[in-house]
This record gives structure tokens, sequence and C-alpha cells, in this order.
């Protein structure tokens, strides 16, 4: 019961704060542009309304995964951390690879099908975005620099860097 009070509470700061930074969007009422500002101020207000829900209408007190599970939830938000600042030095098959089969490997831990999966999601998405959905600015590899690599790791490290 606490745990979800503590965490409506956290939805609900979260909410008003991307509803701030929505209102701070630069959108022209009289060409049509809306959307830009009423999408974000929308899943705010969903979020918000989710937020004083869990809040006011808490569950029972739930039973915690075991410690194990929590090392496997650590391990995806690292490995998804990652992937999000390799996608500009190295471009999108590489980090995707290495990502998907981790994450397919946490999900059924056999090594082949992990890799098979990941390396069939990195080029097939690749294919899909680059070609059947036509966007342009995605790069399937780029070789590095060691600057470019080191600021995409300093995004992880607090305080380095900087």
């Amino acid at each position: 019961m606490l745990s979800d009070r503590i965490f409506g509470l956290i939805a609900l700061i979260t909410a008003v704060a991307y509803i701030a930074a929505a209102t701070q969007i630069q959108t022209n009422i009289f060409s049509g542009e809306v959307l830009p500002k009423l999408f974000p101020l929308l899943v705010g207000g969903i979020a918000a309304i989710c937020g004083l829900f869990m809040m006011f209408k808490p569950d029972p007190d739930p039973a915690w995964p075991a410690s194990g599970t929590w090392v496997s939830m650590a391990l995806a938000v690292l490995t998804l951390s990652v992937y999000a600042v390799m996608l500009t030095p190295l471009g999108f098959v590489l980090p995707t690879m290495f990502a998907a089969g981790i994450l397919s490997y946490q999900i059924s831990p056999r090594a082949v099908p992990a890799i098979a999966s990941g390396v069939g999601l990195s080029v097939g998405l690749f294919v899909l975005f680059k070609y059947a959905l036509g966007l342009g600015n995605i790069v399937a590899y780029r070789i590095p620099t060691p600057e470019k690599l080191w600021n995409a790791i300093t995004v992880l490290i607090p305080f380095v860097g900087h």
C-alpha cells in the first residue's frame, strides 16, 4: 500500500514536470500545428490522473520479487542506457544487435537463439525503418573515433568530463 502511494507520488511529480516541459513547445495555432503540444499534454494529463489514482486507491502490499529479478531488471536498464548512448557513435545495427541479444538472453537463457534474435532484429528493424518507412536519417554503422566513444560513455557517468 505504501509502495503504491510512493510510486503514485513519483508518477504525479514526473507528470507535472512533463506537462511543464510540454507547455514550452512552440506551436503555431494559425497553421494548425497543435499536435506537437497537445499530445505531450494529453500524455502528461493521463499520467497525472494515474498517479493520483495510485495515491488515493492503492493496492494491498505487494510481494516483492526475489533479488535475482532485481539484478535482471538492473541489467536490462543498464543495457538500454548503454544502447541509447551508443546509437550516435556506432550507428543503428551494432548497438541494436547487442541490446536485443542481451535482452533476448534474459528472456530465454539460450545463447544461439539470443544471438540469432539480436542479429535478426537489428537487421530487420534497420530494413524496416530505412526502406519500408523511409526514415532517411537512420545510419547503419559508423566507425567512431575514441573521442566520440568517450563523449558517449561520459553521458552514463555523472560528473565525468563536465
